[in-house]
C-alpha cells in the first residue's frame, strides 16, 4: 500500500482534485475509469450496488492507475469505517454528518489510539500487505483522510461547529439531499438551494477545510471550483453509459428507447 495520501496532501496544500462516481459495482468499470487519468474516483457504497468485497476489488485496480480510491461507507458508522480501511481505503467519505458530534465520533473511527478508537487487525488486512508492512501502523493515522458530508438544513446550521473538528479534512456537498431538506425534492439547482451550496463552499473554505461537491453541469461545476471547491467529481459510471447508450441508440432507432418486451419507457 502507499506509505502517503497524495488526495490528502493535495486538498490540504489547496490544489484542485478532479474526480468520477463509482456507483455500478464492477471492478473492470472502475479500472477503465481510473485510467483515465482522473485524480480520484469515488466508489459509492450508499446508493450504488457495492459490497465490502467489490469496494475491496475496486481499490485494488484502482491502486495502480493515476486516480486515487475514496470509498463512501453507507451512514455514520464506526464498523463501516473500520472495514473499508482495513480493506484499504486511505479517505473515507461519509454521508449524512449533521452534528459536530457525528464529524468527531467519525475522526476517532479513522485513527488509532491514542488520537482514536480504530480497531487494529492490520496484520490480516490488505492495507498492510496482510501484515508485511511493517511501517503501516506508524504511518496510518497521518495518511487517513476524512470527508463529511453537509446534505441537510440541520448540517448546513451545524457547518462551523462541523469544520472546526480536529480531523475532518473536507466537508463534501449533497446537492440532491440538501435541496430535498430545503423543501425543493428533485430541484438541486433552484436558486434558493444554489445560494445555500455557495454560502457553504465559501464558509468550509473559509475554516480552513476543503470544500467538495458532486456535479455534472460543467457550468455549475465550474462555479464551484472559482468559490473554492477543492474535490469537485464531474460525472458517474452510470450516467455515462446510460447517456452514451441512449446516444448510440437514437442514432439508430430515432431516440426511442425501449424496454426488453419492445414497450417505450
Amino acid at each position: 500500500m502507499a506509505s502517503t495520501n497524495p488526495f490528502k496532501t493535495a486538498i490540504s496544500t489547496g490544489k484542485l482534485q478532479i474526480g468520477m462516481w463509482q456507483s455500478l459495482g464492477a471492478a473492470i468499470t472502475a479500472e477503465i475509469c481510473a485510467h483515465a487519468g482522473f485524480d480520484w474516483l469515488l466508489i459509492d457504497g450508499e446508493h450504488g450496488t457495492n459490497t465490502l468485497v467489490t469496494i475491496r476489488d475496486q481499490l485494488q485496480v484502482i491502486e495502480n492507475s493515476p486516480s486515487h480510491g475514496i470509498v463512501r461507507i453507507s451512514d455514520v458508522s464506526v464498523a463501516e469505517v473500520k472495514q473499508v480501511m482495513d480493506a484499504g481505503a486511505q479517505t473515507v467519505l461519509v454521508p449524512m454528518v449533521d452534528t459536530p458530534q457525528q464529524a468527531a465520533e467519525m475522526a476517532r473511527a479513522m485513527r488509532y489510539a491514542p488520537l482514536g478508537i480504530r480497531g487494529n487487525g492490520a496484520n490480516v488486512a490488505r492495507v498492510s500487505g496482510y501484515g508485511r508492512d511493517s511501517d503501516y501502523l506508524s504511518n496510518a493515522n497521518q495518511m487517513a483522510c476524512l470527508l463529511v458530508q453537509a446534505e441537510t438544513q440541520t448540517a448546513l446550521d451545524n457547518l462551523d461547529e462541523i469544520c472546526a473538528i480536529d480531523g475532518v479534512d473536507g466537508v463534501f456537498i449533497g446537492p440532491s439531499d440538501l435541496a430535498a431538506s430545503m423543501g425543493y425534492l428533485g430541484k438541486p439547482t433552484d436558486p434558493v438551494v444554489q445560494a445555500a451550496i455557495e454560502d457553504a463552499i465559501t464558509r468550509i473554505a473559509k475554516a480552513g477545510k476543503a470544500p467538495g461537491i458532486l456535479m455534472a453541469d460543467e457550468t455549475l461545476a465550474r462555479r464551484y471550483m472559482a468559490l473554492g471547491a477543492l474535490f469537485v467529481a464531474v460525472g458517474s459510471d452510470v450516467a455515462m453509459l446510460a447517456k452514451g447508450s441512449d446516444a448510440l441508440a437514437a442514432k439508430y432507432l430515432g431516440g426511442k428507447a425501449t424496454s426488453s418486451k419492445g414497450q417505450v419507457y
